[in-house]
């Protein structure tokens, strides 16, 4: 058959190395799937399909270094997610059956149990009783905590493949961001990096939910996905009827031709991996200064570093290899020069190295090659004119608090009370342009005065520290002071009753004051959700500025993700959600469908902001962190170029607002069985979201914060630092 696309120059620094064990794991794999029924008899898989995959080449290739049992139980591990996959497909996917699907998929987590001493069903077919056995036999010598990651990953891998079959069954092909985000889950990479942990060692309890350790794993992921999207998409689009894969997403999003999207595709995975490095090589030693990791667990997270640098490698080589995947050919796009040969050469081509580095051109692919050295080259404070708004599709409607007055003058007190327009970073002339009351009145148009002011409060403090962090610490270049900031505003945020520390600034004294009134009456679990927002709002503009010194305009996956912290977006969605009382449970929030929707609302807002701060930012502020200035850096292409294309994905994640709203919601709602008082308190806090897209809008086309002719008489410098200085008591 003939290929449908030339598989382009892969990225692959990392040469692959073979286990030695790997006829062992061959040999045990073989028995292991026949002991557990996955071969003659099952209707998915023969002997030869499993000698054709060959999965214990896979996991010799991707764990060069474990010995043979470790590496027998891994292989195990790997035949069972193929078997299920490919079992899924042939008994709900070709179907299509849903229902069936998910009863399927509800009693996989019963054999996961994280206490070993409780009983499990008996296995009903050979996907049950392939992860009751290996289950058994991986977790008693890992800590709680992997087991826990490893079952969240295996679930999530598992559940998702509704979503998979929900987009066959409508013929839906998602958009890149939404593919990229389900990708994750559905493609089974964490899943993966759970087992390099085994194979490797644990990820130190104190960074593993930090920021570079997530984004390690993200990386890997994204890239592990994207490559096999590439060897794959001939099985699965032309053979399998696939909807999900980043290629076809890629195809359908552009409207271009298969070749051109799979060369973006690839443009896509070289970033991800050069994300992967800055992150492995900048923020992960960080980290592990700050939360002062012993000598064992740094060698923990370098071998878990290098595990991961090991899968992508072999992964890679094992993909040349498989009759399961397109490989036609592959050699002469990413493989050694002539003369070299052997294992791991495939990663030997000095050319394509320093292609993708950016040191020397090679052939343009359509989307213009992407160059890791491009993104550290931005000139700041260019001229780019005013910012070019298009026709943005909006399909709720406005409506206004009737306090919008009253909150207005509410917040000029309450900002003079705090300090913040007595340091330099705000006056009354800006509390003006920004009219962050209307936003509010817009955002909740159904507050009660005191909700408003206190919405409008909060929009406000954030809207104030997302400027003043440049202001103040951007010129200084002083991340050390910004990260006490941090720490300290943290500080002000008390779960227990605690004091909280005295004020020392404008920011200080805001956060303590609205912490208070809105927390009060707050579940301690509300408590610390609401916290965790606001702290990763305050982090993620320590992340702005790090790129900010480095001058370095982020990948675009990093980037969006990171947009919604730096926008506060949790933040606003936490507040959405008060109000709306216990009626829905917590892992109703928690769910695929409502974190798509809110992740697709985020989006929206976050570029929709992008649109009309361009020339704010980046000719006025010299700043870095603008979607629109991301696309052009990642294409090589022009303002009005990146413009469409952001403005094409605001529509798409628009459209999945509404799609997941009308489809995916209702079933959901019949998945967790809610009552009738949970659905309507689930369809106020929809409305909310409704209303908070329509108010954002609004807000951005009334407010002078981004028109040009207040921008070129407000535009000022830097501010010197003061350190804070914190207020002595009185004495009685």
């Amino acid at each position: 058959m003939t290929q449908p696309f030339t598989l382009p120059h892969f990225y692959m620094p990392h040469p692959a190395r073979l286990n030695p064990h790997v006829d062992e794991a061959r040999a045990h794999s073989t028995e292991w799937a026949r002991e557990m029924g996955m071969l003659e008899g099952s209707g998915v898989w023969e002997q030869a399909d499993l000698d054709a995959h060959d999965y214990g080449l896979l996991c010799a290739y991707t764990h060069p270094d474990c010995d043979g049992p470790d590496l027998s139980l891994i292989t195990d591990w790997y035949v069972w997610v193929f078997f299920f996959d490919d079992h899924f497909l042939e008994r709900y996917k070709r179907s299509p059956d849903r229902a069936a699907g998910k009863a399927h998929l509800d009693r996989l987590p019963l054999f996961m149990p994280l206490d070993l001493s409780a009983p499990v069903p008996s296995p009903e077919n050979p996907v049950e009783a392939g992860l009751a056995d290996l289950w058994a036999r991986t977790v008693p010598r890992m800590s709680e905590g992997w087991r826990r990651r490893f079952a969240v990953a295996t679930e999530h891998l598992l559940n998702e493949s509704m979503w998979e079959l929900s987009n066959i069954n409508e013929g839906r092909i998602a958009n890149p961001v939404e593919y990229i985000e389900m990708r994750r889950k559905v493609g089974g990479a964490p899943w993966s990096a759970g087992l390099v942990e085994y194979a490797t060692a644990e990820v130190p309890d104190p960074v593993a939910g930090t920021r570079p350790l997530r984004v390690l794993m993200e990386t890997f992921s994204d890239a592990v996905h994207l490559r096999n999207d590439l060897f794959s998409y001939q099985r699965e689009v032309e053979d399998e009827g696939e909807n999900s894969n980043g290629v076809l997403v890629l195809e359908t999003f552009f409207g271009c031709s298969t070749q051109q999207a799979a060369d973006t595709v690839n443009d896509i995975l070289t970033s991800r991996l050069h994300q992967f490095e800055h992150t492995a090589f900048t923020e992960v030693p960080a980290v592990a200064l700050e939360k002062g990791l012993r000598p064992d667990e740094l060698a923990a997270v370098a071998a878990y570093t290098k595990g991961l640098q090991d899968w992508q490698s072999g992964g890679h080589e094992w993909h040349l290899r498989s009759s399961r995947y397109m490989n036609e050919n592959a050699v002469r796009g990413g493989g050694p020069r002539p003369g070299c040969s052997g294992f791991g050469t495939s990663a030997a081509d000095v050319r394509t190295l320093l292609a993708t580095a950016g040191v020397m051109g090679a052939p343009p692919t359509p989307s213009g090659q992407w160059g890791r050295l491009r993104s550290f080259t931005h000139v700041p404070y260019q001229k780019v004119g005013p910012s070019r708004i298009p026709d943005i599709r909006m399909p709720f409607p406005l409506e206004l608090s009737p306090y919008l007055d009253d909150a207005r003058r509410s917040l000029r007190h309450w900002a003079e009370r705090m300090g913040i327009l007595a340091e330099g970073v705000w006056d009354e002339d800006k509390l003006r342009a920004y009219d962050l009351a209307l936003c509010s009145a817009g955002l909740d148009p159904d507050a009660t005065p005191e909700a408003l002011d206190l919405s409008a409060q909060w929009l406000a403090w954030g809207t104030y520290g997302d400027d003043y962090y440049p202001l103040v610490y951007g010129h200084r270049r002083d991340l050390a002071a910004a990260r006490l900031t941090t720490a300290r505003l943290s500080d002000c945020m008390p779960l227990d009753g605690e004091e909280p520390p005295l004020p020392a600034n404008a920011m200080e004294r805001g956060l303590t004051d609205l912490w208070a009134r809105t927390t009060a009456g707050m579940t301690p679990e509300a408590r610390r959700t609401f916290k965790d927002a606001v702290d990763a709002m305050t982090e993620s503009w320590v992340w702005e500025l790090s790129n900010q010194l480095q001058n370095r305009i982020p990948d675009p996956v990093d980037y969006l993700e990171m947009r919604r912290a730096t926008f506060g977006s949790d933040l606003t969605l936490s507040l959405c959600r008060r109000g709306h009382g216990p009626a829905v449970p917590p892992e109703v929030y928690r769910s695929g469908p409502v974190r798509s929707l809110e992740n697709a609302a985020m989006d929206f807002a976050c570029l929709l902001n992008d649109v009309f701060s361009y020339q704010k930012e980046i000719e006025f502020e010299g700043e870095i962190h603008n979607a629109i200035l991301v696309v052009q850096s990642f294409f090589g292409c022009d303002y009005p170029t990146g413009l469409g294309i952001v403005h094409d994905l605001m529509d798409q994640r628009m459209r999945q607002f509404e799609h997941v709203a009308a489809h995916e919601l209702p079933i959901l709602y019949e998945d967790f069985q809610l009552t009738s008082e949970a659905r309507a308190a689930m369809g106020a806090y929809v409305a909310d979201l409704r209303n908070w897209l329509s108010g954002i809008l609004h807000w951005h086309r009334e407010v002078d914060r981004y028109k040009e002719a207040w921008l070129s008489r407000r535009a000022h410098g830097f501010l010197p630092y003061r350190p804070p200085t914190v207020p002595v008591p009185a004495l009685r």
